[in-house]
């Protein structure tokens, strides 16, 4: 049996996603026992991409309108420039984010994922890492930015790039073993 046996995790992407930030910790989670969905704001597949090149196409598992933060034990959010941007635009996945938080379960967010966090209000008084560009929007919606691999905060799990990705693993299948966090609710 895995660490994660028994949990449900939900990755939220829409097109547009940086492929390794939705496969790597998909991997490592299913891996460690978990059942995970891919929630999108359409039924059908969505776009990945590698860079600036398209990579492969993916099946959503669940939308948006059919999901609550009750279905699951916590939370992945890709980056890439497009997916977030979508996403934040969307006030059923924002608040699906912002849920996650109210019920303390553990949510992890790589590259420009926390453009997601931005839009649901809940960086104040956090600490957590970016792709560099978005470190000016973390700031001004209360969040301490940091330059490190990898940031946990009351179980909340960041990083920066890619490059961060074996570390960001490591830490979103601890913090999903361990569940609810204490933190104050948005």
């Amino acid at each position: 049996m895995g660490a994660l046996t028994g949990k449900k995790v939900a990755i939220l992407a829409t097109d547009g996603f940086e492929q390794v930030e939705l496969t790597e910790p998909m991997e490592k989670v299913k891996a460690a026992g978990a059942d995970v969905d891919i929630v999108s704001l359409e039924s059908g597949e969505i776009q990945g991409m590698n860079h600036d090149e398209k990579g492969d196409m993916f099946t959503v598992d669940k939308t948006i309108n059919d999901v609550s933060a009750e279905d699951y034990n916590g939370l992945i959010l890709p980056g890439g420039v497009l997916n977030p941007d979508t996403l934040r635009t969307n006030d059923k996945a924002v608040q699906f984010v912002r849920d996650f938080f109210v019920q303390h379960k553990p949510v992890s967010a790589i590259c420009h994922g926390p453009w997601m966090l931005v839009e649901a209000d809940v960086l104040e008084g956090r600490t957590v890492t970016s792709f560099p560009s978005i470190k000016t929007d973390i700031l001004n919606a209360g969040g301490n930015w940091v330059d490190e691999e990898v940031v946990v905060d009351q179980g909340l799990t960041t990083s920066r790039t890619p490059d961060d990705m074996e570390a960001f693993c490591k830490k979103v299948v601890e913090e999903l073993r361990e569940g609810k966090h204490d933190r104050q609710t948005p």
